[in-house]
């Protein structure tokens, strides 16, 4: 990794940190993926070989250590002390873009498999119902670079909840149709779900006491309650 030549800690920070992708990377590790794969799912615009280089560099750089996975072939990541102390730099640089980083919601930005991988760890588990709930999601309106899956399924089963490519099998209790961009914004806090359903943007469709709880149980992105100006567009 190319550095700046300087002894300023902002500049020998900035070679660990602002490499490209680390942030994102940092991001996965936070909201608690362990396994290569999964961190991988996050970021899935990055190639398993770059993946790879920055993970070797942020273990030489002590900000992650890593173990062999006791049952399978791949590693385990963890953060360091020294790795958990950057979450409040990530954080803040979410935060930032949230309020003042226009485009935001632009076509080329939205990519429904980070969406429902958001979505899949960030289910309110203990107000979901005792029995099994199985949420199949279709997304339209998708921009038209955009080649990946439409139809995701959600596996909800106290406490833990699965995100499915593939049909499970399993009789489906709540379908979700919505516009890409529009499911986007509830996720991040800029559009009501109850606004978004009115508009005709986002269709809820199942049983009535699950059509009507679905809403409680997303508990959206961990920057939706940051507020942007009301200058910004």
């Amino acid at each position: 990794m190319k550095g700046y030549g300087q002894f300023c800690p902002v500049a020998v920070a900035a070679e660990i940190f602002a490499e490209r992708w680390t942030p994102l990377i940092l991001r996965e590790l936070f909201a608690g993926e362990r396994r290569f794969t999964d961190i991988r799912r996050g970021v899935p615009l990055i190639s398993r070989t770059l993946l790879a280089v920055r993970l070797r560099e942020l273990e030489d750089a002590g900000v992650i250590e890593s173990r062999p996975l006791a049952r399978s072939r791949g590693r385990e990541y963890r953060l360091t002390p020294a790795g958990e102390e950057l979450r409040g730099v990530v954080d803040g640089l979410g935060a930032w873009g949230q309020r003042w980083v226009d485009g935001q919601f632009d076509p080329k930005n939205i990519d429904v498999s980070v969406l429902m991988w958001n979505v899949r760890r960030r289910i309110d588990a203990n107000r979901l119902p005792e029995q099994r709930v199985v949420v199949r999601f279709e997304f339209r309106a998708l921009p038209a670079h955009y080649k990946g899956l439409r139809t995701w399924w959600l596996i909800l089963e106290k406490p833990d909840v699965d995100l499915c490519l593939k049909d499970p099998g399993f009789e489906v209790d709540v379908v979700v149709s919505a516009e890409a961009s529009a499911m986007a914004r509830v996720w991040m806090g800029q559009l009501e779900f109850a606004q978004a359903t009115r508009m005709g943007r986002v269709r809820v469709e199942g049983a009535r006491p699950l059509v009507q709880a679905l809403p409680a149980w997303l508990m959206r992105s961990h920057y939706a309650h940051v507020e942007r100006p009301a200058h910004a567009g």
